[in-house]
């Protein structure tokens, strides 16, 4: 038996209360009492003999230790006579506007405060209660001002970067594919409201929080609203805008193309530009640009967007998104534009590249090697200028979208839907003929990697062809060289 070490007061009183615990430890009768203290656990219990001679002694001990005898108390039977009141919740549409109150906080710092909406039980949804709607209050006068009829074509041009006919029909054109309906809670955003926050983040690549406060509307709100309409170009126009030319418009581009360089069957120009985003988390090497970096002395990461346009500058195949790491050469293999020509869909037609190309049967690109022949440099000279013009609509390109100029901030993964609907755009100002400023040109800073002469793998087919060519050039009025 373990005694406990802390001493009792008076040890001698209780010497006899230990002689008896160590007597009853000896004695095994079959007729046990069960004695259990208050504070002693259910485990420690004590068997002592009910015939011992002692039951007058056990009696003293257990009324010296005031032992308390546990009464079990009867639990009382629940009332089983449930009684629920069920209470249809009430609504009162008809005076729901007039239940509403408003108040307004003071103006912030933009010119716009707080309003408190305070409408009723049929709103919130609850029973007999109200809800509270606050709705931040911004100004727009500046939208106000663009949409009306004092701001002049010149003004709106400047900002949007085409005129109102050109803007009105994109409007009408994107309606059913951006239009909202109306709330309770709230009135949607117009349809030129929201086609004018796109087009005003992609020309002039401000931050959201700049565009948030011209437009009245919420940061995120406005980055929505630029990736919805964005998708709605490249879903509704991208179709009307931006296709490979049919054969009617493939005669007349060769025509052009053939007033310009004298060099037949080109039906479009090919450059690859490359737009500069913040490093991604997976794979950044395949996003490094190195000719970038070594020029600029830091770090820079580019994704691509490969272009073919016709004799005005209008695109007619791009293809967007491969890593700004992979070569000209590279992209142009993967592109669909290469694939088609591969499968023969595509016949009696040449394309103008620059010297990041190969040589191709159907891809015409200048001589890259040392010392060249009349002929050769006659070549090209014509290549050049036919090159140029792909690269002027580069120009126009990222002249016009201000956003393509830095660092964009979009994800990766909605990049593309951003760089279609600037080419989309790009070609109905075009088409339009809407003249770009001359304060928003921008000059290409691409670096091209040159594409050995003699690669394996050229066909012998387009090396005769394009010395046909040159020679042909040089014995012809378009053969007059500069030197």
């Amino acid at each position: 038996m373990e005694i406990t070490s802390i001493p009792f007061p008076n040890q001698e009183d209780y010497s006899f209360f230990y002689t008896f615990f160590q007597e009853q430890e000896n004695n095994n009768n079959n007729n046990d009492i069960n004695i259990i203290a208050p504070d002693v656990p259910t485990n420690k219990r004590r068997k002592f003999d009910g015939n011992s001679g002692d039951d007058n002694s056990l009696k003293e001990i257990l009324n010296a230790l005031s032992f308390i005898e546990v009464q079990e108390t009867p639990i009382p039977t629940p009332n089983l006579n449930f009684d629920f009141e069920f209470k249809v919740p009430t609504s009162n549409f008809g005076s729901e506007m007039s239940d509403e109150r408003v108040r307004k906080t003071p103006a912030g710092k933009f010119g716009g405060g707080v309003e408190e909406v305070e409408a009723g039980s049929s709103q919130g949804g609850g029973s007999g209660g109200q809800r509270r709607l606050w709705v931040k209050e911004r100004s727009k006068a500046l939208w106000d001002h663009y949409n009306s009829d004092e701001c002049s074509n010149e003004e709106f041009k400047k900002v949007f970067r085409m005129s109102k006919g050109t803007f009105n029909m994109i409007c009408d054109e994107l309606d059913s594919a951006v239009n909202k309906k109306d709330t309770m809670l709230r009135l949607a955003i117009p349809v030129r409201q929201r086609v004018a926050v796109c087009l005003y983040r992609l020309a002039t690549g401000d931050p959201l929080r700049t565009v948030s406060n011209l437009f009245g509307l919420g940061i995120s709100t406005c980055h929505k609203l630029v990736l919805e309409v964005c998708a709605a170009i490249r879903n509704v126009l991208m179709p009307k805008f931006l296709q490979w030319p049919d054969s009617e418009r493939i005669e007349q581009i060769k025509a052009e193309f053939g007033e310009i360089s004298g060099i037949p069957n080109v039906s479009g120009s090919i450059y690859t530009t490359h737009v500069s985003i913040i490093a991604p988390k997976t794979t950044p090497a395949a996003y490094f640009n190195k000719k970038h970096t070594e020029r600029n002395q830091k770090p820079s990461y580019s994704t691509t967007v490969q272009g073919v346009v016709d004799s005005r500058g209008i695109f007619t195949d791009v293809c967007i998104g491969y890593p700004g790491a992979m070569p000209d050469d590279k992209i142009l293999e993967k592109s669909a534009l290469s694939q088609r020509f591969s499968m023969g869909h595509l016949k009696n037609i040449s394309i103008v590249g620059g010297s990041s190309y190969p040589l191709l049967d159907w891809l015409l690109v200048p001589y890259t090697h040392q010392n060249k022949t009349w002929s050769q440099h006659s070549f090209n000279e014509k290549i050049d200028e036919v090159q140029m013009i792909a690269k002027d609509a580069f120009m126009r390109l990222k002249g016009r979208w201000a956003c393509l100029q830095k660092r964009t901030e979009v994800k990766l993964q909605d990049l593309p839907v951003v760089l279609g609907a600037c080419c989309v755009l790009h070609n109905i100002c075009e088409i339009n003929n809407e003249v770009m400023d001359d304060d928003l040109k921008f000059d290409l800073f691409d670096d091209e990697i040159v594409v050995e002469e003699f690669a394996r793998g050229k066909s012998v087919n387009a090396v005769q062809v394009r010395d046909s060519i040159a020679h042909n050039l040089l014995h012809h009025s378009h053969g007059s060289t500069g030197f």
